[in-house]
């Protein structure tokens, strides 16, 4: 059996397998919605939910049999986490959403890449398809992640609006949430059973905190502290009406703008993953078509020039697709409770010769450089350590001089293996070979290879050697003219086989690639604080909104009101989580170090009114004109969306199309004008000898 047999047997299988799954995967989802069918009219109830069941206890069954698998094990605890927000607290249905969604993705790739391999079957083809589908599947997941999150907010909208009437009702706030969790969409109520879980235990603070860790977003972190603190110290009326409806009131408008903000982003930025990654599926078709119409331009897909221009625009696909992932994540479920996960600069770290060399490269403490790098760190909100991220940039040098010398050598044994094994051309050959031209080329070829190894590929050959060999093969043509030519193309070749070796501007350039290497995780950390700054007016927007609620009430302290930050905050958290725990040796000099650390204006003037609140002034009076600016503060907030937006869309436009103009321009436009440039020139030099 040939390997290309084999390999379609292969596809023909896992095809057949995941068509068995998608069946299976149908077959749930059909009996799902046949049961919910038949528990509103009434009909065959009983064979429904024992289907029903069997397609919950296969996925069940699923779920544990993957577990034992190594890999697939790892992608399924990865689904888990990134699931495990919005479907907390039923492991039963979390583990049946996450079987549902491997089938799913998996399913779809799989199939996708089956189906991709069979039109085209070629193994760098299919080493494109599989590269492709790694990438796409992390699309799929925060495609079907964010639409989880979206229904999450949708769904808090009409919970808010149902406590607010059922507190209405019972003055009561754990009464309200009770019943209005009853009436609730599904994964709101599990969120909100847990709180009332939590407010009514014997140790709410401690079961809050628990909660705060593992809450998908920041509005369910402050509507059960808002809850808790009214059951705690009790509501209090305003001319404006009760604090605690007040504050539900500020998060729905909260959840309104949050929505649109990312509706109208999802709209503007739809696709572009897309287009990003279609480059990688055209490269093939746009070669073939170049090379099938304009023959000429084989010359250029073959030549070293043609593999670097591919290769750079397979790197600026994976570029772009990474800057885009940068420009839509949400960093609303960053923190979580557990041990995190070790990265691969710690398990790095421990190897003595690279903490070596770290130790050497990485700027001192105490100095500039230090600082800046220290600075970027924490603008970032980045986890790694100062030590950590230079190994990765000494990583990232050695990985992007190796792959660029290694691309280079291969490039240098291409060249040769063409110099050695193309057929050879006539000088007036401007089109396709033909059959018996190709035959013929290949025959000179084979005789310029022997002749080639008969003088050991050696630079130093002479006219004389090459004649010599050439006639001690019998050779010779019948016209002196021929003879001369074949000598004459034979030293030509000897001359470019030998001049195919590494030179000291390719080490230079392997070098140079891997400085970039080096400076790529900097300038990711840049184009991520570019991207945060943006976000830090909207986080400190909410910051106003959460000090509105607190600071009419009872006992309140500007302790308390830093640990209500700490609780929203995302970008923020670190530097205010340290101020809260330096605020018992010293309220002034912790807020002061607060405001030294961050350096953001708005955040700062909170600062400044915190330290007038410590010993001078209650915080109704540092806060008294906040107020009155909260309706402007609202307004304000949504043209800064609208600009963030609307920046975030020029920037995702402009990423997301750069690889389709690099696969247009780069690998057709501008090597077919060069080729006609050249042929043109080819032309005008035949005319001129006629």
């Amino acid at each position: 059996m040939s390997v290309n047999s084999a390999l379609q047997m292969t596809l023909i299988i896992a095809l057949s397998m995941f068509i068995l799954l998608y069946g299976v995967l149908s077959w749930v989802r059909s009996r799902e919605r046949n049961v919910e069918q038949s528990v509103l009219y009434g009909r065959g109830g009983n064979d429904k939910i024992r289907y029903r069941e069997r397609g919950h206890a296969f996925l069940q069954s699923s779920y544990s049999m993957g577990l034992r698998i190594p890999l697939l094990s790892h992608y399924i605890r990865r689904m888990r986490k990134r699931l495990s927000g919005v479907h907390a607290y039923d492991e039963f249905h979390l583990r049946h959403e996450v079987m549902k969604m491997t089938y799913a993705v998996l399913g779809t790739l799989g199939l996708s890449v089956v189906l991709l391999f069979m039109v085209n079957q070629s193994i760098s083809f299919l080493l494109t398809v599989i590269l492709a589908a790694i990438v796409l599947n992390s699309f799929l997941v925060d495609t079907y992640v964010n639409s989880l999150e979206k229904r999450l907010l949708s769904q808090m909208v009409d919970l808010f609006s149902d406590v607010r009437h059922r507190y209405h009702q019972h003055g009561m706030v754990e009464e309200a949430l009770y019943e209005a969790a009853e009436t609730a969409g599904y994964e709101v109520s599990l969120h909100t059973n847990k709180i009332y879980e939590s407010l009514t235990s014997k140790n709410p603070d401690e079961q809050l905190e628990l909660y705060y860790e593992a809450a998908p977003n920041r509005f369910l972190k402050a509507f059960a502290g808002i809850s808790y603190m009214i059951m705690e110290f009790g509501d209090k009326t305003k001319e404006q009406g009760s604090i605690y409806l007040q504050g539900l009131s500020s998060l729905s408008k909260e959840i309104h703008l949050e929505i649109l903000r990312r509706d109208k982003l999802d709209y503007l930025l739809k696709g572009l993953n897309i287009i990003a990654l279609a480059p990688i599926f055209f490269t093939k078709p746009i070669e073939s078509w170049a090379r099938n119409s304009f023959p000429a331009m084989d010359q250029f897909y073959m030549s070293k020039v043609g593999y670097i221009t591919k290769i750079s625009i397979f790197v600026i696909i994976i570029v772009a697709y990474m800057l885009l992932q940068k420009l839509q994540q949400n960093d609303e479920t960053t923190y979580r409770t557990g041990k995190s996960k070790k990265s691969w600069e710690q398990i790095v770290s421990s190897i003595r010769v690279l903490s070596w060399v770290t130790s050497l490269v990485a700027p001192k403490p105490q100095t500039r450089p230090y600082g800046i790098i220290i600075r970027l760190l924490k603008d970032t909100n980045s986890t790694l350590r100062y030590e950590w991220f230079y190994i990765r940039r000494i990583v990232f040098f050695m990985v992007g001089f190796a792959l660029t010398l290694t691309t280079i050598l291969f490039l240098h044994h291409s060249a040769r293996e063409h110099i050695m094994y193309d057929p050879v051309k006539s000088d007036s050959f401007f089109g396709r070979l033909s059959i018996e031209e190709k035959r013929q080329g290949d025959v000179l070829a084979a005789s310029d290879r022997k002749v080639m190894e008969r003088v050991d590929v050696s630079p130093d050959a002479s006219y004389d050697q090459v004649a010599l060999k050439l006639i001690e093969m019998n050779e010779k043509p019948a016209q002196q003219d021929q003879f001369v030519a074949s000598v004459q193309r034979i030293l030509d070749k000897l001359q470019q086989y030998n001049e195919e070796y590494v030179k000291w501007w390719e080490v230079l350039l392997a070098f140079m690639m891997g400085a970039m290497g080096y400076q790529l995780p900097l300038w990711i950390l840049y184009f991520q604080k570019k991207v945060r700054t943006m976000d830090m007016r909207h986080e400190v927007y909410q910051f106003h909104t959460v000090i509105s609620m607190l600071r009419d009430m009872d006992r309140m302290s500007v302790e308390t009101i830093l640990e209500w930050m700490d609780r929203f905050a995302v970008i923020f958290k670190t530097p205010i989580h340290k101020g809260l725990l330096h605020y018992d040796h010293g309220a002034e000099m912790a807020l002061q170090g607060l405001k030294d650390e961050i350096l953001f204006p708005e955040f700062q003037r909170i600062i400044d009114k915190l330290l007038l609140a410590v010993d001078k002034i209650p915080i109704t009076q540092a806060f008294d004109d906040l107020e009155s600016e909260m309706s402007f503060y609202f307004e304000q907030r949504k043209q800064e969306y609208e600009r963030i937006i609307d920046t975030k869309a020029g920037w995702g436009r402009m990423i997301g199309f750069a690889p389709m103009y690099a696969l247009i321009f780069l690998y057709l436009v501008i090597p077919l004008i060069s080729m006609s440039f050249m042929q043109m020139s080819m032309y005008y030099e035949q005319i001129q000898h006629l």
